[in-house]
């Protein structure tokens, strides 16, 4: 697992760092996956580790597909997942799996937001997370959509330090306070490439009625033309392509209901 791709240098705290889909079906996610963003993938991991399915574009480690009720998950960069599961519990998050040490791939805790909203913590062992980001077929970005924003704003901004700059229209960008780790670990020697830049990270204020969650917007090229190659897939689109200050964006469902994003990258790297 992960033995095919270069591993990455490793993220800033609280940066995303790692994205998966918990999906009914991982065969068939497979299969939409693979012929809308070109993704390939491993063979797959046995019952010990929830069969987890790397996926991989242009050979870098981009995301993985896993059984469960359909939906993407952003995970964060930490430096100790246990400390902060306690610091997410104390500030009025709650703990849904985990944490738990994956052997020596990574210590990991499926968290959600005061406001409902799951995520993940992540640790890196030997997986430091993606090898590929801001590019077609790879995370752009991760937007937290929050029918309360100021405690949305106390919560993460506390549990993982992120520095603020609001954008207007209820939007405001968070970034990690510190540097990217100077140096891989002894279990995860730096390798090619020698930088991967963390995605994006905002939260954006709903409506009371919308549901919290993290919004995951992978590259497209030409978002208009993936949307339509992902309702031939069996998939629909939920906000149609339209001209962002990031770019062009629309959110689409795949064909197992788990929701997502695509946004016209602007910077690529890790190419």
């Amino acid at each position: 697992m992960y033995a095919t791709a270069a591993i990455c240098p490793g993220f800033p705290e609280g940066a995303p760092c790692w994205a998966d889909a918990r999906l009914p079906d991982v065969e068939a996610g497979k299969r939409f996956y693979g012929d809308l963003f070109g993704w390939t993938f491993d063979e797959g991991a046995g019952a010990e580790r929830g069969y987890y399915t790397a996926a991989y574009g242009e050979d870098r480690a981009v995301a993985a597909l896993a059984p469960g009720a359909a939906a993407w998950t952003v995970h964060f960069a930490v430096r100790d997942t246990y400390a902060t599961a306690e610091r997410a519990v104390a500030a009025g998050g709650g703990i849904t799996a985990g944490p738990v040490s994956d052997g020596a791939v990574a210590t990991v805790a499926r968290v959600v937001g005061p406001e409902g909203a799951p995520f993940g913590l992540w640790q890196a062992g030997s997986h430091q997370g993606f090898e590929r980001t801001g590019a077609p077929g790879a995370l752009c970005r991760a937007e937290l959509h929050t029918p309360d924003a100021a405690l949305s704003d106390s919560f993460y901004e506390g549990v993982f330090g992120y520095a603020a700059e609001e954008r207007g229209h209820g939007l405001r960008d968070w970034h990690p306070r510190e540097p990217a780790p100077a140096a891989a670990s002894a279990a995860a020697p730096a390798a090619a490439p020698a930088t991967v830049r963390a995605p994006g990270l905002a939260r954006l204020a709903a409506s009371g009625t919308a549901r919290p969650r993290f919004l995951l917007h992978f590259g497209a090229t030409d978002p208009d033309a993936s949307c339509a190659e992902a309702v031939r897939l069996g998939g629909h689109v939920r906000v149609a392509p339209h001209d962002t200050p990031y770019g062009r964006r629309a959110v689409l469902v795949d064909d197992q209901g788990a929701e997502f994003g695509l946004c016209a990258p602007l910077e690529p790297t890790g190419a």
